[in-house]
């Protein structure tokens, strides 16, 4: 079947029973999506350009190697101004022509390609490839059209090619898949790269590749990188597992080993399984909607679990690999639109749009009972995209009401003065000092869209398909010039039965006669989420009986006990200071069943482990609410084990800020009077924090700001602290007092020297700009650790050690958490030393935010100098210290 004949057969619409939204308020929102693109946009030029991308927070640009490591998350940036190119599409569809011939001229005269820096291949594939081939595709049809771009002559194909050259040395390996780094200048091999040692890389890492590579062929006629991304394709496949059907999440780029053999839709394989699909209506090959099928019937057999998605073992796939979701498999009812498959998509999307109520937007991670796992929103686009998607399948005002909901709660969270800002916690409301360039070149795309009519578009999308970064590449590609003689593995004849595959898409009109289908599907899911709180038991094959013993269960003193971790292949060893270290040797256990169910008690040890010290020891959130912030920059801050509990304060406490004198608060306060009334701003150090806070409240002062002396420290590099007691009764300190690290710290103080007066907002959360917001459900957040498990077939060995700092990575032969006493909790080990010495940890490790499925490796920190600033809202002066993002990938 043509490609170019595919289309999406999106419109057999179903037409909602109830209110239809009015024509103006469609037409308000859509021009909202564009004052809000604006918004952003703008401020990167003005603030960040040429830099890769915007820091919201402090105003500025993030340049890789000026600021702070964040490990491999900065594997995107690759200074070659990465979000304008992202942008370029986007700027088109927006009707930003003007504006657009301008970027292509900056890119043009601006933009280097060939800089000694290292790069993800699948980053700078989907983002810096696809924007320039987006861009390229944009400029030929206005040009085409007469008005616009009449100069062009193919310059960014040319930069395009020139790129692709550059990934090139990353395929150089006998599998065929790549490299998961590039030096955009060196290539893989000798010393000067600085990479090349690597082993093992994700399968959406190599599996995403064939539809920017294979549209630079076409567009070329150089059929060299189209070879290449079937290549990796088809080894992926040859690869999958046999019985099941599914790929696992890192594959040995040498041997073509698993590394990790959980299987899901979300971070780690979500792209590889979007690209076989959009691969066949982009280049018309059916060994791509074959593949796709094939896995698609495993997916819904295995890991669909209507509305919920997943992991599974690939090698067993009755059995969870675990007990929560990542938001990057938002995605997957968009998906599902595209092959056909409404109804699973509706449920799932129903259930995202839930939790996204619950939380504001998707977790990071949360939990089958729709709790916090991880509680970041690096303002991912994936559930806009399937809102935008299921629009179009069903043309459901419900969706428009979805995507309002999306809006509202960007400009009402994470819109700040210079941008918008990612969330650091989505319970507290606290923001990281970042803008992704996906945000440009997909959240805005898929929102215009979703509110826009077909006039207000500058083309037909139809003819078009989108990447998973979302640029535009034309279906006309499908009958453009390419080798026919491109080497593939081909399918068995019996995998080739047409009767296995569905061909096209279902027409829903047919498949839904009630006009009220969608809504009978949504509701008892909306029901499931609200009344949600238990966690539901984990599933176990049929003849595996009951679990033997569960981690909450457990008690180091019980013979019981340690002879059930015995036959589970886990051995107690007493540590010297009188904790316990749990050590799990598979080949030990009794049976393969018996070396499984050690498997799951490590994981459920790990997580219980981890959520008592989330759950003993919240953050909590100050909040500037003064002019010219109104509440846009929130900061995270840790408690105290005295004083006021916030927690249990509907409304906070809110006052303006003062600095006391003396500034270590360890003496009487010098400016009582200017203190009383007021919240006081205290450095740490030199005597006990609750000294400081008599101190301070005998001053008179309605709350105290404790700032760490550690020039350089950050919540987002360090758990943060729990203020402990002088161990003397502290029932007289009625005051709450709240801890920021240096860089947060410094931005109130940089605040304060600019406006002179700045009132702020101590709270458990955020509040929305001075209204509050009602308080969740307690069983609605849960914190874990992230850790990954290897299956018994693959990891022969595993170590849990209980203790209140749970390593940041699990790797595939050893599985940790960290010491515990036997008789204590594992977050209640706290010192009543002096201040710097007497804190717990509260945030012992946080997951790397993973975009769409990176292997994170963290490079060497550098330190930048703290400098005064001439604006926050409009003109912040000269730079903030940048906020150093801690996160090690365990997706």
């Amino acid at each position: 079947m043509p490609p170019a004949l595919f289309t999406l057969m999106l419109f057999g619409a179903l037409c909602s029973l109830g209110w239809a939204m009015p024509r103006e308020e469609k037409h308000r929102l859509r021009n909202q999506v564009v004052e809000m693109f604006d918004h952003a946009y703008q401020n990167y030029m003005d603030h960040a350009y040429p830099a890769d991308e915007l820091m919201p927070l402090t105003c500025r640009g993030r340049v890789r190697g000026l600021e702070p490591s964040r490990g491999d998350i900065d594997d995107a940036l690759g200074k070659f101004s990465l979000t304008l190119i992202d942008t370029l599409d986007t700027l088109v569809l927006l009707n930003k022509t003007t504006e657009f011939e301008a970027a292509v001229r900056r890119v043009l005269s601006d933009v280097r390609l060939d800089n000694d820096i290292v790069v993800s291949v699948f980053e700078t594939n989907i983002r810096v490839l696809g924007g320039l081939l987006g861009g390229h595709s944009m400029a030929v049809m206005l040009k085409d059209e007469g008005q616009h771009m009449q100069w062009y002559q193919d310059e960014l194909l040319h930069m395009a090619k020139d790129l692709g050259l550059r990934l090139l040395p990353a395929f150089n390996t006998s599998s065929g898949l790549p490299y998961p780094r590039v030096n955009l200048k060196y290539g893989v091999r000798g010393p000067e790269t600085r990479t090349g040692t690597e082993t093992d890389t994700c399968t959406a890492c190599a599996g995403t590749i064939i539809l920017e590579f294979a549209a630079l062929s076409r567009f070329t006629g150089d059929p060299v990188f189209e070879a290449h991304a079937r290549r990796a394709l088809d080894f992926l496949w040859e690869k999958r597992q046999r019985n099941s059907n599914l790929v696992g999440t890192t594959i040995n780029i040498h041997s073509g080993e698993w590394v990790r053999r959980d299987s899901g839709v979300g971070a780690g394989i979500d792209s590889y399984y979007e690209y076989l699909l959009k691969a066949y209506v982009l280049l018309g090959d059916d060994q791509f909607l074959q593949r796709f099928n094939i896995h698609y019937a495993s997916i819904m057999k295995y890991i669909s679990q209507p509305p919920l998605l997943l992991d599974v073992h690939i090698h067993k796939p009755l059995l969870p690999a675990r007990t929560w979701m990542d938001s990057l498999l938002a995605f997957f009812p968009g998906l599902q639109v595209l092959k056909g498959d409404i109804r699973p998509a509706i449920e799932t999307h129903e259930m995202l749009y839930q939790v996204t109520k619950k939380h504001n937007f998707l977790p990071e991670a949360f939990t089958t009972d729709f709790r916090v796992h991880w509680a970041q929103h690096p303002l991912r686009p994936e559930f806009a995209e399937s809102t935008y998607f299921l629009y179009k399948a069903t043309a459901d005002p419900y969706y428009l009401e979805a995507g309002r909901t999306i809006l509202d709660n960007l400009n009402r969270f994470a819109r700040v003065p210079c941008g918008f800002a990612a969330m650091k916690d989505v319970r507290t409301g606290s923001h990281e000092d970042r803008m992704d360039s996906f945000f440009l070149a997909e959240m805005f795309k898929y929102l215009f869209l979703l509110f826009a009519d077909a006039e207000d578009l500058p083309f037909d999308v139809e003819d078009y398909i989108f990447t998973t970064e979302a640029h535009l590449l034309p279906l006309s590609l499908s009958t453009a010039p390419h080798s026919s003689s491109i080497p593939s593995n081909r399918t068995s004849e019996e995998e080739l039965d047409d009767s296995n595959f569905d061909w096209t898409c279902p027409n829903t009109r047919l498949l839904f006669p009630d006009p009220a289908f969608p809504r009978n599907l949504r509701e008892p899911i909306r029901s499931a989420v609200d009344k949600s709180c238990p966690r539901p038991a984990p599933y176990r094959e049929p003849g595996m009986g009951s679990p033997p013993l569960r981690a909450q269960d457990f008690m180091a003193n019980n013979p019981e006990h340690l002879e059930l971790l015995r036959r589970m292949g886990v051995s107690l060893i007493h540590l010297k200071d009188g904790r316990v270290q749990l050590v799990q040797h598979a080949t030990q256990a009794v049976s393969a069943v018996a070396a499984e169910d050690g498997v799951r008690f490590m994981q459920e040890m790990m997580e219980l482990s981890s959520q008592q010290q989330k759950e003993q020891l919240p953050p909590r959130a100050i909040q500037i609410v003064s002019h010219p912030f109104f509440g846009r920059v929130v900061l995270t801050a840790g408690p105290a084990q005295f004083g006021t509990d916030l927690s249990k304060s509907s409304t906070g406490v809110r006052g303006f800020v003062t600095v006391a004198e003396p500034y270590s608060g360890c003496s009487e306060i010098a400016n009582a009077d200017y203190i009383q009334g007021h919240i006081a701003l205290l450095q740490r150090g030199q005597c006990m924090f609750a000294e400081k806070a008599r101190h301070i409240q005998k001053a008179g002062a309605i709350g105290g700001i404790v700032i760490d002396d550690n020039e350089g420290s950050s919540s987002d590099t360090a758990p943060l602290f729990q203020m402990a007691g002088d161990g003397r009764n502290t029932d007289d300190i009625t005051l709450p007092l709240l801890f920021l690290f240096h860089k947060e710290g410094n931005i109130l103080l940089e605040a304060l020297k600019e406006y002179k007066e700045v009132e702020v907002l101590l709270s458990d959360k955020a509040k929305d700009r001075g209204v509050d917001v009602p308080e969740a459900e307690d069983c609605l957040t849960e914190a874990t650790t992230p850790n990954s498990f290897a299956p018994v077939g693959q990891s022969q060995m595993s170590t849990v050690e209980l203790d209140e700092s749970a390593p940041e990575e699990v790797t595939s032969s050893q599985e940790e958490v960290s010491p515990v006493d036997e008789d204590t909790s594992p977050a209640q080990e706290v010192s009543a030393a002096e201040d710097e010495a007497g804190s717990t940890q509260t945030d012992s490790a946080q997951p790397t935010e993973e975009r769409d499925s990176k292997s994170k490796e963290p490079e060497g920190d550098r330190d930048s100098s703290s400098q005064s600033v001439d604006e926050l809202l409009a003109d912040w002066r000269e730079d903030l210290e940048a906020f150093k993002q801690m996160e090690k990938d365990e997706l």
